[in-house]
């Protein structure tokens, strides 16, 4: 897997040994990037399930100036620990090690703020629904923050969590990325 555009274009990232994650195709990320190109300059942004970090730091490549990473597999924490020092953006990234829900907890209460926040967990488990109510309250979220949903296309999430609400999908074969901003 590489860095598609950017700073950083072309630069290998390092994926965790076995089936535990599943990277986003690139189809799906220059769609994603595409689509959030306008809003990454100088965004923070939190990539929650995120494997190796493959959106997070495509972020950073694109312009944003902080990515916060949460995810539990040991094994994709350490090929994540291992690009960010590769690309050497350690003063741009905080990696956060266990339970989405639980780390969005911890998260508000540190007063932390996102104009971006994607999640792609694993299709497998119904985690969408769990980690969109958490961010539903509007805590994380930066006022004219964007909440990006990636799902099992014939799973889809509610329209609504709490003050986000659902206002676009984009969709490729088995997948789909459902964007949420607060109060559409």
């Amino acid at each position: 897997m590489r860095i598609i555009a950017g700073v950083f274009k072309g630069r290998r990232l390092a994926t965790p040994r076995g089936a535990t994650t599943r990277p986003t195709a690139d189809q799906v990320r220059i769609a994603l990037m595409d689509t959030l190109g306008p809003r990454l300059p100088d965004a923070r942004v939190l990539d929650l399930f995120a494997g190796s970090g493959s959106v997070g730091l495509e972020a950073l490549s694109r312009g944003a100036a902080h990515a916060t990473f949460v995810e539990r597999d040991p094994r994709a924490v350490e090929a994540l620990a291992e690009n960010i020092r590769t690309l050497d953006v350690e003063s741009r990234a905080l990696v956060v090690r266990g339970d989405v829900t639980r780390q969005l907890g911890r998260l508000a209460t540190d007063g932390r703020r996102f104009e971006i926040v994607f999640l792609d967990p694993p299709y497998t488990l119904d985690l969408a629904g769990p980690a969109l109510a958490a961010l539903g309250p509007g805590e994380l979220v930066a006022a004219d923050g964007v909440v990006v949903a990636q799902h099992f296309t014939k799973r889809p999430p509610a329209a609504e969590y709490g003050a986000l609400r659902a206002f676009r999908t984009r969709r490729f074969g088995e997948t789909t990325l459902t964007f949420f901003r607060a109060g559409e």
